[in-house]
C-alpha cells in the first residue's frame, strides 16, 4: 500500500497537519482527501488511498480543530473550513485537483465547487448531506458528551490542543451540524464538473435527500451502496475503491442507452442520433 509522508506545514500562519503520497513514473493526476467530522486522514488508510495509489499523487491533511492540528477561532463553520482548503490548494497543491470527500469532507468539496471551480477537477462526495435539514434526526442539539478513557487518551496523543477542549470542539460540531450547511439545489445545479455521490442506503440523512443531491448536480452519478450505513467507506471499502476507480476512468459526460435526466445533454452531445 502507498504510504502517505506525514508532517507539519505552515499553512497562512497556522500549523496543519498535512500527507502527500507521490505515485512513480510519469506525471499523475492530483487527489485531495478530505477527511469527515471530528475525523482525521488516517480515515482514509485503508479505506480509500488503494483505489488512487497507482494514479494519483495524493494529498491530505487534518482541518483546524481535527487530528494533529489545533483548533483556531471559527474552526468549525463550513465557510472556515471551506476558505481553509482552499488556501490548502493554492499554496501546497497549487493547482486544480480531484476531491473526494466524506461526510463534512464532501460538504467542503461542494462548497469548493461552488466557491473556487477553477480549483477543481472532480468531486467524490461520500456519505454527504447539502442541507442541515436533511432528516437528520440521529444529530441531537444538545447532545451528553460522553468521552470514554480511551477517546481522551488518543485525543492527548494526537491534538495540540489541551485536554478539556475535547468536548469543546465536540460542542462545536452538534451545534455547526443544527444549522449548517445550508446550500440550495439551484446553488449545487451550478457545479460543472463531475461529481460521484456515494453513499450508504441507511444514512443518517434520507435516502431523498440523497437523490436531490444527486439530481440537481447536472455532471452527476449516483451509487448507493446496499447494506451500509454513514460509515461506508468502512463497512464495504472494497466495493468503494472499485466504484472510485470505475469513476476515474472515465470523467466524461456519461451517454447512456435510455436517459431521463440526462436526456437534453445527450443529445446535444450526441447531435441527435439515436438513443
Amino acid at each position: 500500500m502507498l504510504k502517505l509522508k506525514r508532517d507539519y506545514i505552515e499553512l497562512r500562519g497556522h500549523q496543519v497537519w498535512s500527507a502527500q503520497g507521490k505515485t512513480f513514473g510519469k506525471k499523475k493526476e492530483v487527489a485531495l482527501l478530505m477527511h469527515g467530522g471530528l475525523s482525521s486522514t488516517e480515515s482514509w488508510d485503508y479505506t480509500v488511498i488503494p483505489a488512487l495509489a497507482r494514479t494519483h499523487e495524493i494529498f491530505a491533511y487534518d482541518r483546524s480543530a481535527h487530528g494533529r492540528t489545533a483548533s483556531r477561532e471559527g474552526f468549525y463553520h463550513f465557510d472556515f473550513q471551506t476558505d481553509e482548503a482552499i488556501a490548502y490548494i493554492e499554496d501546497v497543491i497549487k493547482g486544480p485537483t480531484h476531491l473526494i470527500g466524506w461526510s463534512d469532507g464532501g460538504i467542503i468539496s461542494l462548497m469548493i465547487a461552488l466557491k473556487r471551480p477553477d480549483l477543481v477537477k472532480s468531486i467524490v462526495a461520500i456519505g454527504t448531506n447539502f442541507h442541515f435539514d436533511s432528516g437528520l434526526s440521529l444529530i441531537e442539539e444538545n447532545p451528553e458528551i460522553i468521552i470514554t478513557e480511551d477517546e481522551a487518551a488518543k485525543f492527548a496523543l494526537r491534538s495540540p490542543d489541551p485536554a478539556h477542549m475535547q468536548e469543546v470542539i465536540i460542542r462545536k460540531a452538534y451545534e455547526v451540524w443544527n444549522s449548517e450547511p445550508t446550500m440550495t439545489t439551484a446553488q449545487l445545479a451550478r457545479i460543472s464538473c463531475p461529481v460521484l455521490v456515494l453513499t450508504g442506503d441507511d444514512e443518517p440523512f434520507s435516502n431523498n435527500h440523497t437523490i436531490e443531491l444527486y439530481e440537481a448536480i447536472p455532471n452527476g452519478r449516483l451509487a448507493i451502496i446496499p447494506g451500509t450505513s454513514h460509515f461506508v467507506v468502512k463497512e464495504k471499502p472494497k466495493l468503494v475503491q472499485a466504484l472510485i476507480k470505475d469513476f476515474y476512468q472515465n470523467l466524461d459526460y456519461p451517454l447512456t442507452t435510455w436517459p431521463r435526466l440526462r436526456k437534453d445533454e445527450s443529445e446535444r452531445l450526441t447531435e441527435g442520433g439515436e438513443n
